[in-house]
């Protein structure tokens, strides 16, 4: 096995002479912003291009596509990826959620079918939980599935369906008991092939005129039952284990990064483009970001020392979720108000601050804050089964 040492050496090479420079179209800040198929395809094949260097899925089985390798060989690599401000990785719920979820519990048939496309970016995952009825209530999920012989039979809709329009597959919570003496107890988790009769995805155009999201319709549409993660009847706890992933709290995951996160030092550099920079009032402001980022930093590697997380395994990774998500919105509205009235320009318009990055950067926050649970959700959780506070009614 090559040392992670020249692992990284490799990488580092690699990423300094393939990442892409001066592409002449907006390139995502997210995975969740990928609207246009320029976008997607450019996307899709930087990942495949990464994967077939070595540097994506490192750690993941190489009897399945992987590397073969350990994650401290993979962490070099998303570090030199980060270090040239290489392209997201596209693929993202494919790549950091169903992925780990297949490896860790699916069936040989599963991991034999799924892994490398999912690596390759050959084929695209969706994720079908939300619904438009229910909003944040994940547990009263309605979509039906019908067990028909080898089948099942499903009908009811998904929302915020990202890259349904490109996905090949989805994981989707489905309730096949609705007679079940309670709402969890009825739902069942399946992988769902996209390109059959009866579904159908409509592009839902985001404020920022962007098309990330999509949702999805499922009338009559007949898939295999051998998509079934575990038994009918475990849905919730499966659905419970991909937002662990989702959220951070448990790793597996196959590398990359799908967000590009704010730097507080290219705010200094906006303070400075507009003449706030000797302000002591801004300078206080900003030696507070760089701050709180060094704070996110240092609590990222401190997860990874075990002694420091043996009181509390889940705590630091699901405070990360909530503090990151909410610290980029910060910063970006910040931003914006230190370009004055010119905060008003968006994407391109003649007068924009960085042709609008800001901007766009700012109203995508928010869908972060969002998926994988709300920042209100989010904080209930930390303080029920990290904190052992009571549940509020």
């Amino acid at each position: 096995m090559i040392s992670v040492e020249e692992f990284a050496k490799n990488a580092d090479q690699w990423f300094a002479e393939h990442t892409p420079r001066d592409v002449d179209f907006m390139m995502p800040l997210t995975f969740m912003e990928v609207g246009t198929d320029q976008q997607f395809e450019f996307l899709r094949d930087w990942q495949r291009q990464v994967y077939e260097a070595g540097f994506l899925g490192a750690a993941w089985p190489s009897e399945y596509g992987g590397g073969g390798l350990t994650d401290a060989h993979q962490a070099a690599a998303t570090k030199a990826m980060r270090k040239y401000e290489a392209p997201i990785m596209m693929n993202t719920i494919g790549l950091s959620w169903a992925g780990p979820l297949i490896l860790d519990i699916g069936s040989e048939a599963h991991k034999q079918k799924y892994i490398k496309g999912i690596l390759s970016a050959d084929d695209i995952w969706c994720q079908g939980f939300s619904e438009p009825e229910n909003g944040s209530d994940l547990g009263n999920a309605q979509l039906r599935a019908v067990r028909d012989g080898d089948d099942y039979i499903l009908n009811g809709s998904k929302i915020w369906t990202t890259h349904g329009n490109y996905g090949k597959y989805m994981i989707l919570l489905a309730r096949t008991n609705p007679d079940a003496p309670n709402k969890y107890a009825g739902l069942s988790f399946i992988l769902t092939p996209m390109d059959v009769p009866g579904v159908e995805t409509r592009k839902i155009k985001k404020l920022t005129g962007e098309h990330g999201f999509t949702q999805t319709f499922f009338e009559d549409a007949r898939i295999p039952a051998d998509g079934l993660m575990g038994q009918e009847g475990q849905g919730w706890k499966i659905a419970m284990q991909t937002l662990e992933y989702e959220r951070g709290a448990r790793g597996g995951q196959a590398g990359g990064y799908s967000i590009t996160e704010p730097d507080p030092l290219e705010i200094l550099n906006l303070a400075r483009e507009t003449g706030q920079l000797n302000d002591p009032v801004v300078q206080d402001d900003l030696l507070d970001y760089i701050i709180d980022a060094q704070a996110v930093n240092l609590n990222q590697q401190r997860a990874k020392i075990g002694p420091l997380m043996r009181d509390n395994p889940a705590g630091l990774p699901l405070m990360d979720k909530l503090v990151k998500t909410e610290f980029a919105r910060e910063i970006n509205q910040y931003a914006l108000t230190l370009q004055g009235t010119r905060g008003a320009y968006y994407v391109d318009e003649p007068n924009a601050f960085d042709k609008g990055l800001w901007h766009r950067s700012y109203l995508n926050a928010f869908s972060a804050t969002i998926g994988g649970g709300t920042s209100q959700i989010q904080r209930n959780i930390i303080a029920e089964h990290v904190l052992g506070l009571p549940k509020s009614y």
